[in-house]
């Protein structure tokens, strides 16, 4: 059985690039909302301050699992976790989790401090990792939950 490597989605890679795309479109099969084009528009965006970065599942060499992280365009140190997916007959080994830790170990070194909102039909993976729910925030199914992230720094002893 092969080992999952998650990473981050090399898009100059254009086999990865499209197995990515086929996955998020396929998991949400909704072609007005998530259509190939915009799909392709969210990963392949270069804008640093509103960056957008997306991490791929891999195992046997093949994209099992997709997630993107996207600065919040209005709200400072503000990060939302959009487009995840996990191919259907590769669900429940804990893909969409490993995912999810390694997008916010990346913000956590690339930011230091700040928040993460979610919207998911899946609280409980979230809450493994500290998210919590906004009260009053479920709509049709799914919860809108927030991550408060800050680095902890080392204390040095005082001589």
């Amino acid at each position: 059985m092969s080992k999952l490597l998650i990473r981050a989605l090399e898009t100059h890679d254009m086999l990865q690039l499209e197995a990515a795309i086929d996955l998020v479109e396929n998991a949400f099969a909704d072609p007005e909302r998530y259509g190939r084009e915009r799909i392709m528009r969210e990963m392949l965006v270069d804008d640093p301050p509103f960056y957008r970065q997306f991490f791929i599942a891999l195992k046997g060499g093949r994209v099992v699992g997709v997630g993107g992280v996207k600065a919040a365009d209005w709200a400072t140190r503000t990060h939302l976790l959009y487009l995840s997916a996990v191919a259907p007959e590769m669900r429940g080994q804990g893909i969409a989790r490993a995912l999810l830790a390694a997008r916010v170990e990346w913000l956590l070194k690339r930011f230091g401090s700040g928040r993460v909102l979610v919207s998911t039909s899946r609280p409980k993976r979230f809450r493994e990792l500290d998210f919590v729910e906004i009260r009053g925030s479920k709509i049709e199914g799914r919860t809108l939950m927030r991550l408060h992230f800050r680095k902890h720094k080392q204390r040095t002893a005082k001589p």
